[in-house]
Formats: structure tokens, sequence, C-alpha cells
């Protein structure tokens, strides 16, 4: 406080009636002021001039009590000359004038500071600002206690003690004046809290109307920026939820001006060195201001500083104690991100947190939806072109052991190589890993490489994005998506390409791929199984195939044996084949002749089971009985001379060729153990293979039941099924 260079102007003498006079006035004119004005600045300074004119005084003051504290604080100061104070003065209310005067209720008057021994601290502090006499009176209404007035002078001159029961008087009504200014400012803070808390639950109806009514996470974030800019002043904002491929966070909305520099169409964050990754490491609110930005060396952090960011605030998302994601902002406000602010943004990302947990769900349901559709119609045609069996048919020990290997690799993940001829079954065996192996609740996707052209055949396999090519219209889903915790079956994989094999190579060493045109790294959980009728290890030598992917292959071998190495097998392969053709035809076959059956059992099967099957199939269309009447001049050569011992007479003879059912004298000649077979066999066909009774096949054989049976067991006849 300085002291002003002139003093107030005294005020002219007059008699105490006139003074009196004069004084009442003013007081009326001070309750009419009182009325009008709520503004305790505007108050003291209308109440400083018009006392003037009564009272003789150089500056007015009010000091109001701060309970909470302790203390008595200057709030008003009017003077004459205006005196600059860089922030209002306060002293203990146990150690000043003002402070006895608040509790003892009682005017304290000062009339010569430099003589007065009272509060010498205080004392010290009024003479270094020139102030020469002052009078301090309560403020205090009929409710309760203020504070205190203070009227002050820098000239040598004391207070009368008229002066003070004036000075008295006008305190009364000054406290009044000041109890309802304070009371009208508490209301009117009072009023704009509570205006504030409106408008802040209204950002948090409006955010939870729009988390209800979208599950789009983009429209969702535009709805927040909209909401919370009216209430809560800032100026960039982002969402950035953890990528779990790479452990970065992506920023999945952005709120920033048109010259931020990133052009790319994903941006990331790592988890250190970011206000964002710091704060989704802790689960906790991070508040950054002014150079405190400058650590973080990233291009969005040089960015915002650029553009005068001096504050940024980051709020975890959290749900059921998972941190997930957080919420930026960022202010050119130093002062930005006060508590309630804080406050509000952590109410609003628990909702968000909640609402975009659903909307990531709710959109991997979908797209798992999608997905599911997609291999539906994939295992109907599937279904469609399945094999006619469900099952491997056979008891050769030599198919026993290729079983016995199956079932030591299924059960682990390993990659296995099915080698084999052509139509012997190796998407059975594929088929069979699978079923046995912990993945049999999911999907066994094939795939024929030969059947694809090669430049289709990488996006079947990968997929590929929405515009990757011409004609690429949509997005699609590779075969290896599909097989996600299943079993991917590649057939034919001899005939893959050459410029796919190291695409194909990396997903088996490293479960991961990208679309065709697609940027994207997709992570996949799949067994492959690979099959080939082709020797890959001369395809290597030849430089046709690559010898990483070979031994990458060529974990687990499995080589299904030829038809022609498992006879025992053919009897129940034809006996199925003829039971599922003849429901399928609605045809009423019953039986194999015997000599038909040996003609197939020792046919040698160039075509294997596929040949076996297609044979049966035209066999059941062509016969019109009971009995099965097998094409055997469709088969090759080796078929006819193997049915060359039959006898002309045979039921067989009628479906070989005529040059053939001849007598050829260069013709063997059967055994009589065959001559015998086929004579029991005819008995039986005619006696529709009843043993006994007086149409048995006995009784035409002129035997008994039991010695034809024991007969029938050594020449190993059976009835067909």
């Amino acid at each position: 406080m300085a002291k002003p260079p002139v003093s107030s102007p005294e005020i002219a003498p007059s008699s105490p009636s006139a003074q009196a006079g004069r004084e009442f006035e003013a007081l009326l004119n001070l309750s009419e002021m009182i009325a009008q004005q709520r503004d305790l600045k505007a108050l003291f300074h209308e109440l400083s001039n018009r006392l003037h004119a009564v009272l003789q005084f150089d500056f007015l003051g009010m000091i109001l009590h701060d309970p909470a504290r302790g203390m008595m604080r200057l709030h008003i100061l009017v003077t004459q000359q205006p005196i600059k104070h860089e922030s209002p003065e306060e002293l203990p209310a146990a150690n000043s004038p003002s402070g006895w005067v608040f509790e003892n209720q009682q005017p304290f008057v000062i009339q010569d500071a430099s003589k007065d021994p009272r509060y010498p601290e205080f004392m010290q502090k009024m003479q270094a600002a020139g102030v020469h006499s002052s009078a301090i009176l309560p403020l205090t209404t009929a409710h309760h206690r203020l504070g205190t007035l203070v009227f002050g002078r820098f000239v040598p001159q004391g207070i009368s003690e008229l002066e003070i029961q004036f000075m008295k008087r006008v305190a009364s009504q000054v406290a009044v004046a000041v109890d309802n200014a304070l009371n009208f400012e508490a209301a009117e803070a009072y009023q704009k809290q509570l205006a504030r808390e409106r408008d802040r639950l209204q950002v948090l109806l409006d955010i939870n109307n729009l988390l209800v009514s979208t599950r789009d996470p983009a429209a969702v974030f535009k709805g927040i920026v909209s909401s919370l800019k009216p209430v809560l002043q800032h100026d960039y904002t982002s969402l950035a939820l953890l990528d779990s491929s790479s452990g970065l966070l992506k920023i999945h909305a952005l709120d920033l001006p048109g010259n931020f520099p990133v052009q790319k169409a994903e941006l990331t964050v790592p988890l250190e060195g970011s206000p964002s990754g710091q704060c989704f490491a802790g689960s906790k609110v991070l508040i950054t201001r002014g150079k405190e930005i400058d650590r973080y060396q990233l291009d969005v952090m040089r960015f915002f500083r650029e553009q005068g960011v001096q504050a940024i605030c980051c709020v975890p998302l959290i749900t059921h104690g998972r941190t997930f994601g957080t919420i930026n902002l960022a202010s050119r406000n130093p002062n930005a991100f006060p508590s309630e602010d804080v406050e509000l943004i952590q109410q609003v990302a628990a909702q968000v947190a909640i609402a975009l947990e659903n909307a990531l769900a709710f959109k991997e349901i979908d797209a798992l939806k999608d997905k599911l559709a997609v291999e539906k119609l994939y295992l109907e045609e599937e279904i469609r072109s399945e094999f006619n069996f469900e099952e491997i048919i056979g008891e050769s020990p030599v198919l026993r052991r290729t079983l016995a290997q199956v079932e030591l690799a299924a059960p682990a993940g390993t990659t296995v190589l099915i080698q084999g001829e052509t139509g012997t079954g190796k998407e059975i065996i594929a088929r069979a890993i699978h079923n046995l192996s912990p993945r049999r609740e999911r999907t066994f996707v094939k795939v024929n490489c030969a059947a694809i052209p090669a430049g289709l055949l990488e996006s079947e396999l990968f997929g590929h994005e929405r515009g990757a090519f011409t004609g690429a219209l949509a997005q699609k889903i590779g075969r290896f998506e599909f097989a996600d915790r299943g079993t991917l079956f590649l057939d034919e994989i001899g005939d893959l390409p050459l410029e796919l094999q190291p695409k194909l190579l990396r997903v088996l060493q490293e479960q991961e791929f990208e679309r065709l045109g697609g940027n994207r790294t997709q992570r996949v959980d799949v067994r492959v199984v690979a099959a080939t009728n082709a020797d890959l290890a001369q395809l290597v030598a030849d430089r046709k195939f690559r010898s990483d992917l070979y031994y990458r292959l060529n974990v687990f071998p499995i080589l299904v044996p030829p038809l022609r190495e498992r006879r025992e097998d053919v009897p129940l392969l034809v006996r199925y084949f003829v039971q599922t053709f003849s429901r399928r035809q609605n045809k009423t076959v019953e039986y194999v002749p015997a000599d038909v059956m040996d003609a197939l059992v020792n046919y040698p099967w160039p075509g294997n089971i596929r040949e076996l099957e297609n044979l049966i199939e035209r066999a059941v269309l062509l016969s019109t009985g009971k009995e099965l009447r097998v094409p055997l001049s469709e088969l090759k050569p080796a078929a006819i001379s193997l049915a060359s011992n039959l006898s002309t007479d045979s039921p067989l003879s009628s479906l070989l060729p005529a040059s053939r059912s001849s007598a050829d004298p260069s013709a063997s000649i059967s055994t009589l153990q065959d001559a015998e077979r086929q004579h029991i066999l005819r008995a039986l066909r005619q006696a529709q293979w009843r043993v006994s009774g007086p149409r048995g096949a006995a009784t035409l054989l002129g035997m008994k039941r039991t010695t034809l049976q024991a007969r029938m067991r050594k020449l190993g006849i059976k009835r067909p099924v």
C-alpha cells in the first residue's frame, strides 16, 4: 500500500444541527443506494463518494472473515488515489485489530499509529503506508457476523466520538448491504453451478441416448465430441483402443484439423513414450501440461505443440476391471481440465467404455455371423460334393497300418502330408485326421489346388480386399480364415504355383498372412493337411517345388495304399457300394455272384476305389433283379484274362465278349474245387439261397443239409448281403 501524494479535503466546520442533518441525509441516501446496488465494488465506490460530503477520510475498506482458514482478508479498498495491490492483504484473526473487532464486536480506533502500542507489527505497516489514524468497526447483521469496515486518514487528525457514532450507523447499514450482496453472489454462483451441473447431466444423457441408439464406434465418437465441446472447452479429441495383435494403441477416431500432417490410414502409438500409452498402462487419468508434453517424441505430440497445445488429458476406458483403450483431449489453455472437468470426462469414459465394448462385441458377432453364413454355404456345397461314404471301409493289414499312423498324427497339431495314387481316398484319410483331433468341433475346409486357376488361387486361399483387382467389388474371406481353429486340406499340393509357395510357407511357419490388396496382418490358428499323388521329392529335384515348403509339409508323411495292395477289402467295398447305390436308385440288388466277386477281387484297379465305385454304380443301374450284373467288358484287358478260366455256361459268360466266351484250346482248365464251387453256387441261386427244404439247394444237389453247409464253409461260399 503506497502513500498517496495528497490528502482528503477538509470539511468546513458547521453547527452541530447542520452536521446532524447532513449525516441524516447521507444515511437516507445510503439506504436508497443499498436497496439498488448488488455489486460490492460499485456499492463501496458510491458509498465513498457520498460519505465524503459529511465525513473526512482518505480510504474506505472492507475486511471479511474467512472461517475455514481463520484469517481476516481485505476484499475491497476504495481510495482517492488508486493503490495497486498485487494480491489481497490478509492477517490472522488472532493477531490483528480486525480480528479483535470481529471477536469483541467493538470499534477499534487508532488516533495516532506512531504512538499506539497495540499490535506493533500492524502499526508499523500502517506507518509505512502513511496512515495516521483509523477506525475499524464491526460489520454485523442480526443473523451473523461478516467482518469489519475500516475508515482511514493520511492526515494527522484524530477521529472524534461523534464521527465514530456516525461510522457505526454507516457500518450497520453497510453490513446489511454486504450480507445481501454476498447472498446474491452466492445465489448466482449456486445458479451457475446448478446450470453447469444441468448441462453436464444433459451431456451424460445425450451420450447415453447416443450409445443406446448406435453401435458404430465412429458415430459414437462424433456424438461424444459434439456433446462435450459446449460444456468442456478443448481443441482436439481422439480415441485409442488396444490392438491385441500388435500390442499398440490404434487411433480409431480423431477430431483434428485439416492440416494434421499424419495421413496414414491407420495411426498407432506405442504404450511406452506416449501419454495415452502411459494412461493405459497405469489405468488412471493422466494430465500433461506445458513443457512436459515435449518429452514425448511423437509426430502427433510435435504437431500439438506447434498448434499451441498446452494441456493433454487422457482418461482410461475400463470395463470389468480391464483397460482396453483411452479417450484423449488436448487444449491450448494451460489451465484446462480442472478436477470437475476430469470428473465429467471419467463419467463419460465409463459410459463410452461399456458402449464401445458392446459395439466391438457386436462387430465381432456380426463378423462371426457373416463367417458362419459363408461357412454354411461352403459346408452345404461340401456335403453335396462329399464322398458317398462316411467312414473308411476295409480290414486289410496295409490299411490298418495306415490307420495306425492316422491315430498317431491326429491328436497332434503337426502338418501331415498324405501321399497315394489317385482315387485311393486321401481326402477320407484327411477327414479322419480332423475328426480324431481336438479341432473336430471346428470347420474342415478343403481346397483343390489343381482345380482353381493360378490367378484366382491366392484370393481363394487368403481372401482379398475390396478393389484389390478388377471385379473385386466386396471383401472376401479366404479359406485360411474359414479354417481358423480348424483344419485346412490342400489337395493336389504338387500343383501349387511357385509364386504362391512362399506365402503358404509363411502361413505354415508364422500362422499369419495379408489378404490380397490389404496391408493388415491376419492371424489364424490352422492345421494344414496336404495331399498329392505326385512325387514331391522329384518335383523338388526338378525345381518345380520349393524344398523348404516340402520339408515344412513333410513333417508326418502318410502313404495310402492302392486298392490292388488291399484285395481283402474289395468284397467289403463292393457290398457297401451295392447297398448304397441300391438304396439311392430304389433297386433291390441283394447279392453278388461269386464269380463276379472273384473277378473284381483279382482286377488291379488302376483307378483304385474311385474306379470301383463308378463301376458298381453302373452295375446297380444295369441290374434288373436281385443279382448284381457287372459290365466286366468295360474293364481293362486284365479283367478279361482273369475271367478266362470261367466256364462257358457260367452266368458271367454272358457279360464277356463273344470271342472270349467260345472254347479256346489255350484256355486253362479250372480245378475240381472251382467247378464244385460254381456248381453249388448255381444250385443256391436257383433255390434263391434256401439251403434246406423241398426246394432247397441240398435237395437239388442230392446232399444232406449239414453236408452242404460244410462244403460251403470249406469253399468260402457266403450268402451275399
